[in-house]
């Protein structure tokens, strides 16, 4: 199994300005610790040994609180000296892997995917990039995410109210080499310049997961994460 990750963790939490304020989004408080221990608990007990974390705003908020070692994980930091979006991010923390197949994650949601099952699909599909599809009714707040009878991505829709459908859950599997290879710039976005532009040329794949899910980069739902994770 794969057992290194990326996390997404440099984020402003510019909508929950109102509920946190001063530190980055991932340490948003649930109970008594931040909604980031809580992607590392779920990181731990599935396995993973070596996390990056992709920080940037205030970072050092984050690097005190877990240093270089939380539980059984490893802690490495890809620390942005100037916003590189999402994209960019990604690939100056890629630099800090020992392997070349990661898992992908944002560190402001939790998708309880099984990460086991989610490495072998991108295994038996060939895949470039595996994206693990939240199925999800009534919602206008993401996106949705079109596959074929064969799970290959073919759409990224725009937001729209939708009865039920896909959504991105924001956990992926990829390689090293994979990024590398698209040859883009420093500074880039993940879901406009590999997911949306790759989807018509590289090997895309959804994986279906209906396990846990929750994003709180909004009040509402940064609310519930204090109902649902204590």
């Amino acid at each position: 199994m794969i057992k290194e990750a990326i996390i997404l963790a440099g984020g402003m939490g510019t909508r929950l300005k109102s509920v946190i304020t001063e530190i980055p989004k991932p340490m948003a408080p649930v109970g008594s610790k931040p909604f980031l221990a809580i992607i590392l608990d779920n990181l731990n007990e599935q396995g993973v040994e070596h996390v990056i974390l992709a920080v940037g705003y205030k970072y050092e908020v984050i690097e005190s609180f877990f240093g270089k070692e939380y539980k059984n994980i490893q802690i490495d930091y890809a620390i942005e000296k100037e916003p590189l979006g999402t994209g960019g991010a990604v690939s100056l923390a890629i630099n800090k892997l020992n392997h070349s197949a990661f898992f992908m994650m944002n560190g402001d949601t939790l998708f309880d995917v099984n990460l086991a099952k989610l490495g072998q699909f991108h295994t038996q599909q060939n895949a470039d990039l595996s994206i693990a599809l939240k199925p999800i009714a009534n919602q206008d707040r993401y996106g949705l995410v079109r596959i074929d009878e064969d799970s290959k991505v073919i759409e990224f829709a725009e937001k729209q109210h939708i009865d039920k459908g896909l959504i991105n859950g924001g956990v992926y599997v990829t390689t090293k080499q994979y990024v590398k290879s698209l040859n883009l710039p420093n500074k880039y976005s993940w879901e406009k310049d590999i997911l949306e532009l790759q989807s018509s040329k590289s090997n895309l794949y959804g994986f279906l997961s209906n396990s846990y899910f929750i994003d709180i980069g909004i009040p509402e739902d940064y609310a519930r994460a204090q109902i649902e994770l204590i």
